[in-house]
């Protein structure tokens, strides 16, 4: 029977649509009849404890849920192994991830970041982008340091541009309170990947709110930027104001040879007489 294009156009994407439909309930269905395998064993001794015991365990048994017997860990590893196996496409890890928290009560925000942690350790940066971003658009892992986790696997598997865009949205609005070592990540990747110019105005971003930088290593990469975009004089700026992270260095090795000297002549002064307590604590004190 013939069709009109806009016809056959209109029944190939209701087909589509059906068809990516049936493949996220199948994926459902496979987390579901896995995780319903992982706990049968704790669910046949459950039974056997009900047959034993039947008045004590009716409340427990009503409320059995699936999953609810296998251990932490068990989940951890069936969570990571799975999407492990998967393929790479949005749907079928978020499909996954659903059917998984489908098992909780409450959002497992824990096990998710040691399953992170277990995909990090692979180098499955890919990945660990997914799970992070499927967890933000559940309202869950809004934290620095769930965010310095994102930013860090986009740049490790190559996505600096997409880095820089969460952390104009999410981060860099409110500078006064960002932690340092977050912003020392992003100084880095920009450094990483050539983007001096936004390097730069995060640094004069931070010093807007007179935040001094914890690290030499800091001032160096804006130096080095200043210098590459031909702003000599911001160069030598930044190096002078910030003199103090260069010799604080070596004021602390003199320090701390200093100190081993002096433990060494205590130490040699102690096999001949011995120190009493309190004189040795007040040693230690000064030192």
């Amino acid at each position: 029977m013939w069709r009109s294009p806009a016809t056959s156009y209109l029944v190939g994407r209701t087909l589509n649509s059906i068809y990516k439909s049936a493949e996220k309930i199948q994926i459902s269905n496979q987390i579901i009849g896995k995780a319903m395998s992982m706990s049968s064993l704790e669910g046949q001794r459950t039974n056997q404890s009900v047959d034993q015991y039947p008045e004590r365990n009716a409340a427990s048994t009503r409320n059995f849920r699936i999953g609810e017997n296998v251990p932490r860990k068990d989940k951890i590893n069936f969570l990571v192994n799975t999407l492990l196996d998967l393929k790479n496409s949005k749907e079928d890890v978020y499909g996954t991830l659903d059917a998984w928290v489908a098992w909780e009560q409450n959002f497992p925000v824990g096990s998710l970041k040691k399953a992170l942690l277990a995909l990090e350790k692979e180098q499955q940066w890919h990945r660990v982008v997914q799970v992070i971003k499927w967890m933000l658009s559940k309202g869950q892992g809004s934290t620095m340091g769930t965010c310095g986790q994102l930013i860090r696997a986009l740049d490790m598997d190559h996505r600096a541009e997409e880095a820089h865009k969460f952390w104009e949205k999410r981060i860099g609005i409110d500078l006064h309170s960002v932690p340092w070592q977050l912003c020392k990540s992003m100084i880095a990747i920009y450094y990483r990947n050539n983007m001096l110019e936004r390097l730069i105005k995060l640094f004069k971003g931070l010093e807007a709110f007179d935040r001094k930088p914890p690290e030499k290593s800091i001032v160096q990469r804006v130096a080095d930027a200043y210098e590459v975009l031909g702003l000599l004089e911001e160069k030598e700026r930044v190096l002078e104001k910030y003199k103090d992270l260069f010799t604080e260095k070596e004021k602390r090795s003199n320090k701390k040879s200093k100190s081993s000297s002096m433990k060494g002549k205590k130490s040699g002064r102690t096999r001949d007489t011995p120190v009493s307590d309190g004189v040795t604590n007040a040693i230690e004190d000064i030192q």
